[in-house]
């Protein structure tokens, strides 16, 4: 099982370069960058969490361009959108984006997608959160064809387009890894129509996600497809847990790091790293 960095990175918190270079020098696989474009001031939508929204939600930077500068810092380290919300962005000029940050990383870039929670959000890029899953299975797969074919098109309910030229062409092929997110009764589904990963998060135990693992192993057998990979969020920094977590199918954990000054964060990598550097992965 991998081990990698999650993290909502702000304007006031470590750089992402920095950060990249750190995660890297640390052993860390990964580094994956949360995104929301706004937050509504007014909002009805209640936080996941249980608590005040956090103050981070609101000043995150872009994910693309932070992944590039933490990419261009680094030679090995994954970087990856954890999630991004792809029903807030146009799907031919965000093919065109991940397609330039897979050559900017040389392969290196793992493409997290959701449908988000906030509906305050979503109704100010137009989207009708009743609808969402439907337009984010769409411009996911419009993405596909683009960076799969020299002349796209693409035609469904909420994304047509005749056929277009759109290049670069992702490094990786037939395209960098889409890890879809979400933990709700039809996220499996999701994942083997139109995803090569899983990445849940709030996660409440182990074992329960490990039988949710092992009915999506099933379900990718009976379509034909091999084992998928599985990525968690939100990983505690202890051994024992990531054992189970391990024994459950978990591929890849994914630690949170709190935004913060750089002197703040280095202590955090430090400690993470100790148990990344201790860990019989």
């Amino acid at each position: 099982m991998e081990l990698g960095l999650a993290i909502l990175l702000t304007d006031y918190a470590m750089a992402p370069a920095a950060l990249g270079a750190s995660a890297e020098e640390r052993g860390f696989q990964s580094l994956f960058l949360a995104e929301h474009t706004h937050i509504p001031v007014s909002r009805d939508t209640p936080y996941p969490g249980g608590t005040e929204l956090p103050r981070e939600y609101s000043h995150t930077i872009d994910p693309f361009v932070g992944l590039a500068a933490a990419a261009t810092a680094t030679e090995r380290l994954k970087v990856g959108t954890g999630v991004c919300l792809v029903n807030q962005h146009d799907p031919i000029v965000t093919a065109k984006e991940v397609a330039t940050l897979d050559h900017v990383s040389r392969g290196r870039f793992l493409f997290g997608v959701g449908a988000g929670w906030n509906k305050e959000e979503m109704r100010n890029h137009g989207t009708d959160p009743s609808r969402r899953w439907g337009q984010m299975r769409e411009r996911v797969e419009a993405m596909k064809a683009i960076w799969m074919e020299d002349e796209a098109e693409y035609h469904g309910r909420y994304v047509d387009f005749d056929p277009i030229w759109s290049w670069p062409k992702p490094v990786q092929k037939p395209h960098p890894p889409i890890l879809v997110g979400g933990v709700g009764d039809k996220v499996l589904d999701r994942v083997v129509a139109y995803g090569d990963e899983w990445i849940p998060n709030r996660v409440k135990s182990p074992e329960e996600l490990g039988e949710r693992i092992a009915e999506l192993q099933r379900r990718a057998s009976a379509a034909g497809r091999g084992r998928i990979p599985v990525t968690v969020f939100g990983a505690k920094a202890e051994t024992r847990l990531l054992d189970r977590l391990r024994a459950a199918g978990v591929t890849r954990s994914l630690f949170y790091l709190h935004p913060d000054e750089a002197a703040a964060m280095q202590r955090q990598l430090d400690e993470l790293g100790e148990l990344v550097a201790a860990w019989d992965g």
